[in-house]
């Protein structure tokens, strides 16, 4: 079985985030795309299958399948349109979080995300233990979001992953006003045997609703601090967050199992 690796959210290797995708004739039994996934090691592997009018799309971590994932439909469409279909101007993916479509917008493919819900939470002392600040503002989606006041203690960070892991929430967003960039965020996920996402999408369907209200703007440049590094260009139309970016081919490979 064909398998590609796709550096998201870049236009160049050895950047952004990568995921493997596997675009297949049919289902594998799921023990088998968990055994593919945990010998990739990487944050994300995609598997999908033409379904009707797109394609059924799953996504695996080494902790287990998830239910949203940016980066890897990105770098799906990315495969789908330049290897496999390169008529195609659009894609429907079906998944667990509703139909998603990614289309081609110039040099950069755009999609088209559901927002999470942003509450408020009481800033408790184990998040200060674990951040070691006080952060201005904690909100949970599906995961957990700390806004802190500087970009240089987003970019410094050193995780306890032991203590991120007692935090509520799926993943720990960390985000910060930018100075470059609108917004610069690190994105964690030991719950998901993944220590940092290098980009996260559906990470920033935390955080692009939350610095779109914060700085009264009507689009975002949202930079992903981890060692990789990552950009997004992101706005918001009504609920759901419209991520764009760029992805670079590192490898294709054969599976055999």
């Amino acid at each position: 079985m064909k398998q590609y690796v796709v550096d998201a959210f870049t236009d160049h290797v050895f950047s952004g985030n990568p995921a493997a995708v596997c675009v297949m004739e049919q289902w594998l039994p799921e023990e088998t795309m968990m055994q593919i996934t945990k010998e990739n090691n990487l944050s994300e592997t995609a598997f999908a299958v033409k379904e009707n009018d797109g394609y059924r799309l799953r996504w695996f971590t080494p902790g287990g399948e998830i239910d949203l994932c940016g980066h890897a439909t990105l770098a799906t469409a990315f495969v789908i349109m330049k290897y496999i279909d390169a008529q195609l101007d659009h894609i429907t993916f079906h998944t667990m979080s509703g139909d998603l479509v990614v289309k081609k917008a110039g040099d950069l493919l755009e999609m088209d995300f559901p927002a999470y819900d942003l509450q408020p939470v009481e800033i408790s002392q184990e998040i200060i233990d674990t951040l070691g600040i006080k952060p201005q503002k904690v909100y949970m989606g599906r995961d957990l979001l700390c806004v802190v006041s500087e970009e240089e203690f987003v970019r410094n960070f050193v995780p306890d992953l032991e203590k991120i892991k007692a935090l509520p929430g799926l993943l720990l967003h960390i985000t910060a006003q930018g100075k470059e960039y609108d917004c610069v965020s690190r994105s964690f996920a030991p719950k998901l045997n993944v220590a940092e996402d290098p980009v996260c999408g559906s990470g920033h369907c935390h955080i692009v609703p939350y610095w779109l209200q914060a700085l009264q703007k009507d689009t975002l440049v949202a930079y992903q601090a981890s060692a990789r590094g990552g950009v997004l260009y992101c706005q918001m139309n009504e609920n759901r967050v419209v991520l764009r970016g760029k992805a670079a081919l590192y490898a294709e490979s054969e599976i055999y199992f």
